[in-house]
């Protein structure tokens, strides 16, 4: 089911998904698929940061 709330006039409505929206649902709810590049790449960042002593965050003002 979905709801729907029109804020302009304060109407709730309450309907059933198609098809296309419970399959968008489903796919929302599975966590984004992740290669074997990218989990070795946030690896590496993170060794990188530890080796630094240095947080993301800092990174991230070092680099600006």
């Amino acid at each position: 089911m979905i709801r729907i709330h029109d804020l302009a006039t304060n109407e709730i409505i309450d309907k059933e998904m198609t098809d296309a929206e419970y399959a968008k649902y489903q796919a929302d709810l599975l966590p984004a698929p992740s290669t074997e590049d990218e989990q070795k790449a946030q690896a590496d960042k993170a060794a990188l940061l530890a080796k630094l002593g240095i947080s993301a965050d800092e990174a991230k003002l070092l680099l600006s």
